[in-house]
């Protein structure tokens, strides 16, 4: 962790002394972190004692850590419903159709969910007054939901342009609340600093508002698995401005400060290495459908091994409170000290890990537990303590000659293998498991279909923002549903063929 806690000296001295990082040249960037490296290395005494740092400054999610200001979902229902009340609006105003120059069935859909006045109050800041502003935070809001559906390929700079919203573009216009017989557009600049200035309690406050709506839509059942997974998101840093060893490990320093070198999974057509972050992903799982939806997530520095992110992912989601039992992940989240279990009580369940060994006395295929070298009868698992998974003996009166010297009893310490917190032997446990794959469609979607992957920022909290509205974007258009396809069947092959007969 000492590597770790350098990265964070450094990062956090070059957000305090040089808070207009972006706008310094690169090759006074150099001279700058070069010094500050140097000095962080040669006054760092802490090697071999324990480190009193939370773990979510040492991964870099100390700016995403749940508060106060966070609205649960229980409590966004009451916000919503009593919204018009408190304001003193008359009822009337909830009610809210869509123009008619809105053709396509999505915008149409979205239009009509959104509510203009609740967004402004979950977006807007301290000092917002809205007879001072011609462009309000919905407005911006809109935008950057309409350029994920609609344009999504193209540049910010470029969908601010007449080509996108000028007055020939009624039906844009339209949906972002600007008026047809005038040229007024929304500059791209207000859209940056609209993402700059969201602080993360208003980011994740309209994700629960569109999770409100997203939990009444009726995609998903009463009974929801959970799955946790992660996947890069590169950026354009290629190479370090400086580098230097700790250890064995290297401390590497970016112009894009939060972000690090980690490694990805062996791709055909790409590096095994990646520059950049890793978003981890809360997703909830139909049983019924197999579908996968993005609930939440977190941006981290790509070094960071996934299991640090597990916790405070966790801690997040409940804060927002979303109602977790049962966590299917990948065997890199595996938690082997029950720190998850204890401390939020969600149990979690990873693949068998091959690096992980048998106990002692343990049958490789059938996984029969015996109680020493010399026992002939398999041990019944009577259930888990804290320290482990308690067996007791099975043999019946007069069965087993060393009964009389046998402790009949046996406990084995909990691993990364067949004896987990959660046991993974039975049928329930597999197909939970295999469920965990189902996790990737929700990354296939915000990367390809709304061209995550290809986001140009600059800085962590910018991307993080861009994160969010790409998750939001994706579960309205579930919820709209216009891009389902449908079943692929032979009835109408068969009614080809007895027509021709």
């Amino acid at each position: 962790m000492k590597e770790k806690d350098i990265k964070r000296i450094i990062r956090k001295q070059l957000k305090s002394k040089h808070p207009n990082w972006q706008r310094i040249p690169r090759k006074r960037k150099k001279e700058i972190i070069k010094e500050i490296t140097d000095a962080v290395a040669a006054d760092y005494q802490v090697f071999d004692e324990e480190l009193g740092i939370p773990i979510e400054e040492l991964i870099g999610i100390e700016q995403q850590q749940p508060d106060s200001r966070i609205i649960p979902l229980q409590d966004m229902a009451n916000f919503v419903d009593n919204f018009y009340e408190k304001a003193g609006l008359l009822k009337f105003f909830r009610s809210h159709k869509s123009w008619p120059e809105i053709h396509n069935e999505e915008l149409r859909f979205i239009d009509e969910l959104l509510d203009n006045r609740i967004i402004n109050a979950l977006l807007a800041n301290e000092g917002y007054s809205p007879q001072m502003r011609d462009i309000f935070p919905c407005q911006l809001f809109r935008a950057e939901l309409l350029k994920a559906i609609k344009y999504p390929e193209i540049s910010y700079r470029k969908f601010c342009s007449s080509e996108y919203m000028g007055q020939e573009r009624k039906e844009n216009r339209r949906f972002l609340g600007l008026p047809l017989n005038t040229k007024e557009l929304i500059d791209h600049t207000e859209l940056s600093h609209f993402r700059k200035d969201l602080k993360f309690s208003q980011l994740v406050n309209i994700l629960v508002y569109i999770l409100h709506h997203f939990y009444g839509s009726g995609l998903l059942e009463n009974s929801v698995l959970h799955g946790v997974d992660s996947t890069e998101i590169a950026n354009d840093n290629q190479y370090p401005l400086y580098s230097i060893k700790v250890g064995d490990k290297k401390v590497r320093v970016y112009s894009d400060i939060d972000c690090d070198c980690g490694a990805r999974r062996n791709k055909r057509d790409k590096s095994p290495y990646v520059i950049g972050y890793r978003m981890h992903t809360l997703t909830a799982i139909n049983p019924s459908t197999g579908l996968s939806y993005p609930l939440v997530s977190l941006l981290g520095p790509a070094n960071h091994h996934d299991s640090l992110y597990l916790k405070p992912l966790v801690e997040l989601a409940q804060a927002m409170g979303i109602e977790m039992k049962l966590i299917s992940a990948d065997k890199a989240y595996n938690d082997k000290e029950g720190s998850l279990l204890d401390d939020t009580g969600v149990h979690l369940i990873t693949p068998v890990s091959s690096e992980t060994p048998l106990p002692e006395y343990v049958e490789p295929g059938s996984l029969h537990v015996n109680c020493d070298q010399f026992c002939e009868i398999p041990m019944i698992r009577m259930g888990l303590m804290d320290e482990g998974h308690e067996y007791k003996c099975a043999a019946g009166a007069g069965e087993c000659v060393r009964a009389a010297i046998c402790p009949q009893f046996r406990l084995i310490a909990f691993d990364n293998g067949h004896f987990q917190r959660m046991p993974v032997d039975g049928e329930a446990a597999r197909q939970a498991i295999e469920m965990r794959k189902n996790c990737e469609r929700p990354f296939n979607l915000m990367k390809k279909r709304e061209c995550l992957e290809d986001a140009v920022v600059r800085s962590q909290h910018a991307l993080c923002g861009r994160m969010t509205f790409t998750m939001i974007t994706t579960l309205l258009i579930e919820m709209a549903g216009f891009r389902k396809k449908e079943p692929k069947g032979g009835s109408q092959q068969l009614e080809l063929f007895d027509k021709a007969a």
